[in-house]
């Protein structure tokens, strides 16, 4: 893990190693800039999530392309200002292989001919659905699990032609496809695990929730036969 002064080790002599760090912490010597940790780690995997714009590099960019076949970067920071690379920048970087997410929404990029539609790792996918379960069953605690369960849930949804066009991601305009998914499974746990209130156990869940769901698509309330006068 590295933060602000370089990679997190124990000892480190700029210091700024604080409690919720010191389990992170790792016997090795200070090094100070993210390039270099990439360098000599190797990592396959680079999460951004410290709002520093532009902290992934060309170089490094470059250097998690020659690493790994598929190398996995997510720059997660908000705004798109603070995102630690473009979805230009990675593809770029690694002839398309990259395997993509951010925080912020960036246009498909095409390269040699493809066309990557990065996804957007924002919790908007998993909370409303998370909501809609505990609601419908009535939960008054909601456990850990729940997120990790909702996660899952969320990945099964995702299709292979998602993943073909770089999208780790369902589409946004189908929010409430993915909510009532993850609401299902939700309810699942609740039941399973004895933290649902809502009784009798509803035997279709998803119908159950459906019935939950406010529909704003009203039919005209206009007749259809009515003869509109002539201007």
């Amino acid at each position: 893990m590295v933060d602000s002064r370089g990679l997190i080790v124990k000892d480190r002599p700029s210091g700024g190693v604080t409690e919720h760090k010191v389990r992170f912490a790792r016997d090795h010597e200070p090094v100070d800039s993210l390039a270099e940790v990439v360098k000599i780690a190797k990592p396959t995997v680079l999460i951004g999530a410290a709002a520093i714009g532009g902290a992934f590099t060309k170089e490094i960019l470059t250097a998690m392309g020659e690493f790994n076949e598929r190398p996995v970067i997510f720059a997660l920071s908000n705004p798109t200002s603070k995102a630690e690379c473009t979805a230009e920048e990675a593809y770029s970087a690694t002839a398309g292989r990259v395997v993509f997410a951010s925080g912020s929404p960036f246009d498909p990029v095409t390269i040699n001919g493809k066309t990557y539609h990065p996804g957007q790792g924002n919790n908007s996918y998993i909370f409303p659905g998370i909501a809609l379960g505990v609601i419908c069953a009535g939960m008054k605690t909601i456990p850990e699990e729940t997120f990790l369960i909702s996660a899952n849930a969320l990945a099964q949804i995702v299709t292979d032609t998602d993943l073909d066009s770089g999208n780790l991601y369902p589409p946004l305009q189908d929010i409430q496809k993915c909510s009532i998914k993850i609401a299902v499974k939700v309810m699942e746990y609740a039941y399973r695990q004895a933290l649902a209130t809502v009784h009798p156990e509803p035997e279709d869940y998803e119908k159950f929730i459906r019935a939950q769901l406010y529909d704003t698509n009203y039919k005209t309330a206009l007749p259809v036969t009515y003869s509109w006068p002539k201007l």
